[in-house]
């Protein structure tokens, strides 16, 4: 079993890692928007949608994978309206490999996090 960790503090305050690679499967945690690099969280839920995706997608390849090998995606927003917004950014980072998803709307840990992912990847054969 691997581990991978970001800079994200909520990492070490909660006890959870960024993602978990057991079995050929990777599973990575909800993952908001901000950018680890500031600590800071923009305002706009696309940007926020665009940084979760790249956090993710760092995850994935310390892993030796890549969005493309997502097979389940949720997403969590506390305002649904808030969702169509984002269509072009998951559509774009996922490609022509879409895997299974869901959004759901609930509150989030903090309410200036407008959205949440959370993915299941499966690990590329040989890696």
């Amino acid at each position: 079993m691997r581990r991978v960790t970001t800079n994200s503090p909520f990492e070490t305050r909660i006890g959870y890692s960024r993602a978990v690679a057991c079995d050929g499967w990777i599973f990575v945690a909800g993952t908001t928007g901000y950018d680890y690099a500031t600590m800071e969280m923009p305002q706009d839920v696309v940007q926020q949608c665009r940084n979760a995706l790249a956090t993710i997608d760092g995850a994935l390849a310390e892993l030796g994978a890549s969005l493309r090998d997502v097979v389940r995606v949720s997403y969590i927003l506390p305002d649904p309206d808030d969702w169509p917004a984002c269509w072009p950014v998951t559509r774009a980072a996922f490609g022509d490999a879409p895997p299974a998803a869901t959004m759901m709307s609930a509150r989030l840990q903090a309410p200036e996090m407008r959205i949440e992912i959370e993915v299941t990847a499966r690990q590329p054969s040989g890696r």
